[in-house]
C-alpha cells in the first residue's frame, strides 16, 4: 500500500483585525488585489498597500502576539506617489524594512517603524527589491550580498557593506542617545551620507516588467581580465520577452570619483553654512536643493528574444543565480541557462503562474543522514510552480527532473519565501538553512511550509 503524507506543517494564523484595513474581509483579496504586496522573513510578515505597511510579528503567533505596526511612509501627494516594492534586509545584528516609492525613493525602516534612511535612486517607479549574494568566482565560499533595485528603464545595485555600514551607523547612533526626541523628523537624506550604488540603463530593448542581476560575468573578448567587474543582468517586458546586459561597474569613481561626489560638495556646502551663518543670520533659510539621481554606468546589450505576442511578466532566480524561471502572458514557464543565455527548459498551460526556487531533502539523500545535521549536497534544487487556475502547487527537479509533488492549494493564497540573509564576515558560520516554501492561505490567515523531506 503506497504511504499517504501531509507535505505541509501548519505553523500557525495571522488574522486579526489590523488585515481588515489590507482588505482581508473581501473573499479572495490576497489574489485578486495586484495592489497588495508582501515581504516574509523568518520571523515578521509584513504586507504593504499603496499608502502604508502592516507589519506582524508571526514567530510568536502560538504564543502572546505583538500587536501590529503600521508604517506610513511621508510622501508626495503631487505626485501621487506610492508604495510599489517591499522586502525585508535582514543582517545577524539587526532586521530592517525597505521601501520602494513610485518615485524612485528608497527607504529603510526599523522594525519599531522608524525612518532609518531614505534617498533616491532614479526617477521612476522601483518596481522589485531583491536582495541576494552574488559569487565572484565559483571557487569561493564567501561571497558579496547585495540589494537590486529594478525599475521600468534601469537597474541599480547596492552593495551589502554600504547597506551594513549606514544601517550599523544610525542604530550605533541611537543607542548612545546621538540622536535626540526629535531626530526622527530630521529628514533622513541629510542625516548621513547617500549609499553609494552603481545605476544602469537597461531600456534599449523597451521597458521592463522586472529584471536581475544574475551575477559575475567574464570581460568582453577584447578587453583582458583586470580590476574591472562586470555583471549580467536579465530583463523581461513587453517588448521583448528576455534581454540580456553586460553592466560594467564603475570603477573610475573609486577614489577620484567619491571625491569629487561626496568630499567636494559636502566641503562646499560646510562652507556655504558657515557664510550663510556670518553674512545672511538675518534672512531666513533657503530652501534645499534637490538631490538629484547619478548617471549611468555602462550598459551593453547582449541578446534578446522577441516572440510577439508574448509579454514576460515575473522572473524569479534559483540562488547561485544560473537558473532563472520567467513566466510570460501565453502560459508558459521558460527556464533559463543565465550563464549560455538559453532556455533549456519550458512547460505550458500555467497561467498566472508563480514560481519559486526550493531546495527538497530527497530520500535517496537524506536516508543516509537520519541523525546527522544535512549539508548542501544532501538538497535538490526544486521549482515550485503555484498555478492559481488549477488550484495545484507542482514541485519539479532541476534541471530534467521528473515533477516530485502536486499538492492542492485553497484559492485565494500565495506562495512567498523568506528574505535572503546577510552573513557575517566575522563569528562561526551558521548551520545551512535550504530554501523553503511558505503558503499564505489569505481567507483565513492560516500559514503553512512546505516539508523539507519527499518520499518517492
Amino acid at each position: 500500500m503506497k504511504r499517504r503524507c501531509d507535505h505541509r506543517r501548519e505553523l500557525g494564523s495571522i488574522a486579526c483585525s489590523e488585515l481588515n484595513d489590507v482588505g482581508a474581509e473581501k473573499q479572495g483579496w490576497l489574489s485578486e488585489d495586484n495592489n497588495i504586496l508582501i515581504a516574509l522573513e523568518m520571523h515578521f510578515i509584513a504586507i504593504a498597500t499603496r499608502s502604508f505597511a502592516l507589519l506582524l510579528n508571526w514567530s510568536h503567533l502560538k504564543n502572546h502576539p505583538d500587536p501590529p505596526l503600521k508604517i506610513r511612509p511621508d510622501m508626495c501627494p503631487i505626485e501621487a506617489e506610492y508604495i510599489s516594492a517591499l522586502q525585508w534586509i535582514v543582517f545577524d545584528d539587526f532586521t530592517v524594512l525597505s521601501l520602494g516609492t513610485s518615485c524612485g525613493y528608497l527607504l529603510f525602516y526599523s522594525l519599531q517603524g522608524l525612518l532609518i534612511h531614505k534617498q533616491i535612486v532614479n526617477n521612476g517607479r522601483i518596481l522589485k527589491l531583491r536582495v541576494r549574494e552574488t559569487k565572484r568566482d565559483l571557487s569561493e565560499d564567501a561571497s558579496p550580498e547585495e540589494l537590486c533595485v529594478v525599475m521600468p528603464t534601469a537597474i541599480a545595485r547596492f552593495d551589502g557593506s554600504d547597506i551594513k555600514r549606514t544601517l550599523h551607523r544610525w542604530f550605533q547612533g541611537r543607542h548612545s542617545d546621538f540622536y535626540d526626541q526629535d531626530s526622527n523628523s530630521e529628514d533622513p537624506e541629510t542625516s548621513f551620507a547617500r549609499i553609494p550604488y552603481q545605476l544602469w540603463n537597461v531600456s534599449t530593448y523597451g521597458l521592463c516588467s522586472d529584471a536581475a542581476i544574475t551575477g559575475i560575468m567574464p570581460p568582453p573578448l577584447i578587453e583582458l581580465q583586470g580590476s574591472q567587474v562586470y555583471y549580467c543582468a536579465i530583463t523581461i517586458g513587453h517588448d521583448a520577452v528576455i534581454s540580456a546586459y553586460r553592466l560594467s561597474e564603475d570603477r573610475s569613481r573609486s577614489i577620484v570619483g567619491a571625491i569629487l561626489s561626496n568630499v567636494v560638495p559636502a566641503a562646499f556646502s560646510t562652507i556655504s553654512s558657515i557664510s550663510n551663518m556670518i553674512f545672511f543670520s538675518g534672512q531666513a533659510q533657503q530652501k534645499k536643493p534637490e538631490v538629484k539621481p547619478q548617471s549611468f554606468s555602462r550598459a551593453s546589450p547582449l541578446t534578446c528574444l522577441e516572440d510577439y505576442p508574448r509579454k514576460g511578466e515575473r522572473l524569479t532566480l534559483s540562488p547561485s543565480g544560473t537558473l532563472a524561471a520567467i513566466t510570460d502572458s501565453l502560459g508558459r514557464i521558460l527556464l533559463l541557462d543565465t550563464q549560455a543565455l538559453a532556455v533549456v527548459r519550458l512547460w505550458k498551460g500555467y497561467r498566472d503562474a508563480n514560481c519559486l526556487f526550493l531546495e527538497i531533502l530527497d530520500n535517496e539523500n537524506g536516508a543516509s543522514r537520519l541523525h546527522h545535521e544535512h549539508v548542501n549536497s544532501d538538497y535538490c534544487l526544486c521549482l515550485a510552480i503555484h498555478a492559481p487556475r488549477k488550484g495545484i502547487i507542482e514541485v519539479w527537479q532541476m534541471r530534467n527532473g521528473p515533477r516530485l509533488l502536486t499538492i492542492p492549494c485553497p484559492k485565494g493564497s500565495k506562495i512567498l519565501q523568506p528574505t535572503y540573509r546577510f552573513s557575517s564576515s566575522m563569528g562561526s558560520p551558521l548551520a545551512y538553512l535550504p530554501l523553503e516554501l511558505f503558503i499564505l492561505n489569505g481567507d483565513s490567515g492560516q500559514i503553512s511550509v512546505l516539508n523539507r523531506f519527499v518520499y518517492r
